[in-house]
């Protein structure tokens, strides 16, 4: 996948970039994803949850390259043409959670299959990085299915270099006729505003009230 070094000394966000870098900022922001129409597309398929949900965030996170933009392995800062979603599985026997990653599909059908298969041969191996060859355009996505949480937050340490989206799905909840799924974004504000953050969740929302027509 190729990576798109960026221009800092005629890069419009120079200075936001600059100023919130050295200030190490980063931030969460979490809300509510109705998912009434997507979890009854999905119950009458005979679909899971979590591998669409991995594709939804997945879709979103490519279609902005704010949510692409990180520094190489190099330490150039650029953007990769496309992410690849880096997903916890938990383990039931030992309460302990492993890291897998699955190639991204635009195709939602050849994406499920591609993680059914990659569940299949990783699912029930323990550690934290289970499958390898794992590339530098990967981001992080997890799950907390016990708990409907109003707020979640990550601190990570990592030179503040760490400039990809980590994404959290909690469990989901009924509410007014309609079925909530709580969703954690945490972003550097390097790379991103608070607008950026709104076009996540609104990219989420719609497709998951789009479900219809990307499920077939």
């Amino acid at each position: 996948m190729k990576f798109h070094p960026i221009d800092r000394e005629n890069w419009d966000r120079k200075i936001y970039f600059e100023h919130y870098l050295h200030q190490k900022c980063n931030y969460s922001i979490s809300t509510n994803i109705d998912i009434t129409m997507l979890l009854e597309q999905l119950r009458n398929k005979g679909l899971k949850l979590y591998p669409a949900f991995i594709y939804m965030v997945s879709k979103t996170v490519n279609s902005y390259k704010e949510f692409r933009t990180c520094f190489n392995e190099d330490g150039v800062l650029g953007y990769w043409d496309q992410m690849v979603p880096s997903y916890t599985i938990f383990h039931q026997d030992n309460k302990t959670f492993s890291s897998i990653w699955t190639d991204f599909n635009d195709e939602f059908p050849t994406f499920y299959n591609n993680y059914q298969i990659d569940l299949e041969c990783y699912g029930d191996l323990k550690g934290l990085d289970t499958k390898e060859n794992i590339s530098e355009n990967t981001f992080h996505i997890s799950s907390i299915p016990w708990i409907s949480f109003t707020g979640f937050n990550l601190n990570v340490h990592h030179d503040n270099d760490y400039l990809l989206p980590i994404i959290t799905g909690g469990k989901y909840f009924y509410q007014k006729d309609k079925i909530w799924l709580p969703v954690s974004l945490q972003l550097h504000h390097a790379v991103c505003d608070g607008y950026h953050a709104g076009l996540f969740f609104m990219e989420l929302q719609q497709l998951s009230y789009q479900s219809k027509e990307w499920l077939s």
